[in-house]
């Protein structure tokens, strides 16, 4: 079953935390609005010459600190002026042709919300006591309330809101209500989702079937089988955060089996007969930058190729695509939050490559449905090289990257006519159905029919962290037509070696409704740095940390046993937090 045309699953989106970006004080004395909101109406025109549709902007309503210890859901933060501000703000996205969607955060409020403030003051006798999970007047916490709540994470300044009360079920309804009839926006991205009860989240897709034609729900969801959240009667679409993680670690481990095991696995993942529209990006406001994941910063573009092809919908986090650092702390995020002067990122000439790789990026998504509404085809996978296609009623779209650092030869087989490459400009024909593909060192090319009428030219390339000492001649990668690739071997050093699997599988899970955990190992020692374990303790620590998160399935305990890449899996268990 094909998807369907929308504008959510051609778009290209744009990621705002507003907070951070225009330079808000980081806690809230509720004293007079400033109008901070009104200094981010400059970056509009800017996020639309990137080529982006859409923008994704959040949080937004009154909080105490971060954003998402919400205080009022209806009405914008004062430290980023008022409600007006916001109105202004999606009526300038829309003449720009941008849609846009807010932050919700519906799992849990912050003490200042008017229902917790009654919880304190009448406690027993408050009409709110049961719009908060476990609410116990016998209890107490570190603020001595005189009793104790359910919160999100551990965290009591998030006091987790009781999602079966039918009271607060219409209370979150209605505020949608209130965000499209006041604001006009175009769909919410659902913070926190993976613990969000699904009889709730329903109740939300019927909110937004009502409020406004192909209203958008994405969730944030980190780990599990995405179809449990987005399908036809919950979300739309959710955070493609196994993507993310394997873009910068299948890069700096010389790794594409991992992107492309991925991209089949997820790909199969169909809801309700139809492919998942995931929401696809390589870095965001609770993750490291993508230039500072890299290890070599010329990966940005074939990082970048893929996130922009690949099946789903693509997402910049701002300033990403000035290539700016921004380095993940253990005590806070501030780094990846950072105040932004778009006047001071454009004029910075060396900062210009980047741009341009993202506009261009931009222009060929915007041109080519297939990107959005294609098959996918994996065509050519070593270590160092991978291609796919996409095809949709006769337009296909064939992409190529290499990840090393030597130029490759790729001999694509199947093809036919001539071809057009949209970021180098070059021109190739087929030869007995063979389209031979020369890439440079770290980069990446689409190709097109030579007929499709797209402009092309000639991309500036990102210089690699570490240049080479001597030329390398460029490698011939072919697909054999027989048996499956094999790594392509550089003359001048060896390939990175996987680590090894262990000699005797871990037994599965009994059935999709055992919880017994399957031993990876015997033991994993306390305090044992991640880089520091085997390939066994790795893939116990990952299975227990996603058996937190609720059951694991057969699945994905299979996508943990598969991964016996090092250096992935010590990736892969960083991402939990």
């Amino acid at each position: 079953m094909a998807l369907p045309h929308a504008w959510y699953n051609e778009a290209v989106f744009y990621h705002i935390y507003p907070l951070g970006l225009a330079g808000a004080p980081k806690q809230n004395d509720y004293g007079e609005p400033t109008h901070r909101l009104r200094e981010l109406f400059a970056w509009i025109p800017h996020i639309k010459d990137l080529g982006c549709t859409a923008i994704y902007i959040g949080p937004l309503f009154e909080s105490v600190g971060h954003g998402y210890e919400t205080t009022d859901y209806r009405t914008v933060d004062r430290r980023l002026g008022d409600n007006d501000d916001l109105k202004e703000f999606v009526r300038l996205c829309h003449e720009n042709g941008l849609r846009v969607i807010l932050d919700a955060v519906f799992n849990h409020t912050g003490r200042d919300f008017f229902a917790f403030k009654d919880i304190q003051q009448n406690r027993e006798n408050s009409a709110y006591k049961d719009w908060y999970c476990n609410v116990n007047f016998w209890g107490n916490t570190e603020y001595n309330d005189g009793f104790s709540y359910a919160n999100w994470c551990g965290y009591n300044l998030l006091a987790k809101l009781n999602q079966k009360n039918p009271a607060v079920i219409s209370y979150h309804c209605d505020t949608v209500r209130f965000w499209v009839s006041e604001f006009d926006i175009d769909g919410l991205r659902l913070d926190a989702a993976d613990v969000l009860d699904f009889d709730f989240m329903k109740a939300l897709r019927r909110t937004a079937n009502e409020v406004k034609p192909d209203f958008w729900l994405m969730g944030e969801v980190i780990h599990g089988d995405y179809n449990r959240w987005a399908n036809a009667d919950t979300l739309h679409s959710v955070t493609n955060y196994h993507l993310h993680k394997a873009l910068y670690s299948g890069h700096n481990d010389h790794n594409y089996f991992e992107i492309a095991h991925t991209v089949k696995r997820l790909y199969e993942m169909t809801a309700n007969g139809q492919p998942m529209q995931l929401y696809n990006f390589t870095d965001n406001h609770d993750v490291e930058r993508i230039y500072t994941a890299l290890n070599n910063k010329a990966h940005f573009l074939p990082a970048h190729i893929l996130m922009y092809t690949l099946p789903g919908v693509p997402s910049l986090y701002y300033g990403s695509e000035f290539g700016i650092e921004g380095k993940k702390e253990r005590h806070s995020d501030d780094s990846l939050r950072p105040c932004l002067s778009l006047d001071v990122l454009r004029n910075d000439t060396q900062k210009k490559t980047f741009v341009q790789i993202i506009s261009r990026l931009g222009e060929v998504r915007k041109s080519l449905p297939a990107l959005s509404y294609g098959d996918y085809k994996e065509v050519l996978l070593t270590n160092r090289q991978y291609a796919f296609t996409r095809n949709l009623d006769g337009q296909s779209v064939l992409v190529c990257v290499n990840n090393d650092d030597a130029p490759a030869t790729l001999c694509i087989r199947n093809m036919n006519g001539m071809f057009k490459g949209l970021l180098s400009g070059s021109s190739l024909n087929t030869q007995n159905g063979c389209l031979t593909v020369t890439l440079p060192a770290d980069s990446g090319d689409i190709f097109v029919c030579a007929q499709t009428e797209i402009k092309t030219s000639p991309l500036p390339q990102i210089q690699p962290t570490e240049p080479k000492k001597e030329p390398v001649a460029p490698q011939t990668v072919q697909l054999p037509k027989t048996q499956a690739p094999k790594a392509v071997q550089t003359p001048q050093k060896e390939a990175p070696k996987p680590v090894q699997a262990p000699q005797t599988a871990p037994a599965k899970p009994k059935s999709d409704t055992d919880d017994s955990t399957p031993d990876f190992c015997d033991h994993v020692p306390d305090g044992l740095a991640y880089e520091d374990m085997t390939v066994e303790q790795l893939q116990q620590v990952i299975f227990e940390k996603m058996k937190k998160n609720g059951h694991v399935t057969e699945r994905m305990y299979k996508d943990i046993a598969d991964n016996v890449w090092h250096n992935s899996l010590v990736n892969w268990a960083k991402s939990f937090g």
